[in-house]
């Protein structure tokens, strides 16, 4: 793991000036959009039409499809989109296709009555989250392909303001999400959640907008690297026919991303990279999945949830990821890994606390800076440690399945969470400190293999 040269914090300032930032916020807001449908909304949604703590949790398993996507994301290197690839682009062709599909998904729930259509609802938020986790693997893709593989100041940068962009479409979002929401309750609209996706709709047009202001790189090899894999593979099979040239391409599309990866870092440091990966977030997962029904419990109005948790949220949020950008610019991204790691256990207690003194503004926001501030360390840590990972030739799927095994214990684990809570009758604060533990396994993961990683950091 080379180290990374000491500049002074305005030269490492300076780097957010760079036009390609900008594009990278806007990709990484639209990436983040569609967890205010998903999560904040949905959970909310689903509360205040009276279903269980249980129920809510194990709805979230349409999560999961974002610890899968690494499945298709080869289709995303390769696969064009008739009329959108030709006009667009292909990445940008990609996202375009699935915001049009949450589009539509957004229309149909403004129609649906949730507890007389629970079902339809559901899969419907499954449709969201397959969208959603496809466009974030050419989203990331784009983003990455943005800067040059040697510019490793600007990958972190770049780390830093993909993940401004994606809580600034979460944070915001849901602030628009919940005031919309209060605003038309108490106007006297019955189906106020309805309207609110109609307008959250409208929001999704104007990034679609934007997004035709992002560069998207026209000179790649990257379709020449991919065919010369094909033919060795074809070469190793003997001779080359239609059958065989099929294999040559299936194998090439799936086992390349693989096989690149593990012959990089070997199988040793792969595997416990694949471990750090797994494990990292779960704690912040499980806390996640439940905070806001927890707000909800505690007496939290939708207006105060939008203003602490989304609006000042957003704002820390903001300015302590493009701290933890340049930190990682200047110690490095395990150094920042570690160091967020440890804040992300400790700040869990914070809400253990809110549990046990009951309602109080004041500790809410104290808890929720608090942990907006871990979350922007650890991300943009998370984000350009596997950004440095990933193999230009297979950018896509490679990024997809390192984000994937990191979703995987987010999703898969997290959707129990309700059924935690409900198993320790209600008491939250048990449950915070469990999260706390949660964090220390992907700690010691990566102490064991922190000198052996192969990232630049130049």
């Amino acid at each position: 793991m080379s180290e990374v040269k000491k500049t002074s914090w305005l030269e490492s300032l300076s780097v957010y000036k760079d036009i390609r930032m900008l594009r990278i916020l806007l990709l990484g807001s639209i990436s983040g959009f569609p967890w205010v449908l998903i999560a904040s909304s949905l959970s909310l949604w689903l509360k205040e039409e009276g279903l269980s703590r249980s129920t809510i949790g194990w709805a979230g398993l349409i999560f999961a499809v974002y610890a899968f996507n690494y499945l298709w994301a080869p289709i995303i290197d390769r696969i064009q989109i008739p009329f959108l690839t030709k006009k667009l682009g292909h990445r940008r062709g990609w996202i375009v296709l699935m915001q049009i599909i949450i589009l539509i998904s957004l229309l149909i729930w403004s129609a649906i009555n949730p507890t007389q259509n629970l079902a339809l609802l559901i899969s419907v938020g499954l449709v969201i989250a397959i969208a959603s986790a496809t466009q974030d693997i050419t989203v990331d893709a784009l983003r990455i392909e943005q800067i040059n593989e040697n510019e490793g100041k600007s990958m972190a940068a770049g780390a830093a303001m993909a993940v401004v962009g994606w809580w600034t479409g979460y944070k915001l979002g849901g602030v628009v999400a919940l005031f919309s929401a209060e605003f038309l309750e108490n106007l006297g609209i019955v189906n106020y959640w309805q309207t609110t996706f109609l307008i959250l709709g409208a929001l999704i047009i104007f990034m679609n907008i934007g997004l035709m202001f992002v560069h998207e790189p026209i000179e790649t090899d990257r379709q020449d690297k991919q065919k010369e894999t094909d033919k060795l593979i074809e070469e190793k099979l003997g001779s080359s026919n239609a059958i065989t040239n099929f294999i040559a391409y299936l194998t090439g599309t799936i086992g390349g991303p693989i096989i690149s990866f593990f012959k990089k870092n070997g199988i040793a440091i792969a595997a416990g990279i694949l471990g750090f990966v797994f494990l990292f977030k779960i704690g912040e997962a499980f806390m996640g999945r439940m905070s806001i029904v927890f707000y909800k419990e505690v007496g939290f109005s939708k207006g105060q949830i939008a203003i602490y948790s989304k609006g000042l949220g957003w704002i820390t949020t903001v300015v302590f990821t493009l701290i933890g950008g340049i930190m990682a610019m200047r110690a490095g991204t395990i150094k920042t890994m570690f160091f967020a790691g440890g804040l992300m256990a400790i700040t869990n207690l914070l809400f253990a606390v809110l549990a046990w003194t009951g309602k109080s503004e004041i500790l809410f926001a104290i808890a929720v800076i608090a942990d907006d501030i871990t979350a922007a360390f650890a991300t943009v840590a998370f984000v350009a440690f596997i950004s440095l990972l990933v193999d230009r030739t297979y950018t896509a799927t490679q990024y997809a399945l390192l984000a994937s095994i990191g979703t995987a214990g987010r999703t898969t684990l997290a959707s129990s969470s309700g059924a935690l809570v409900d198993w320790l009758n209600g008491d939250w604060g048990t449950f915070f400190v469990l999260t706390t533990i949660m964090v220390i396994p992907s700690l010691i993961c990566l102490w064991l293999i922190k000198d052996k990683i192969k990232i630049g950091a130049k």
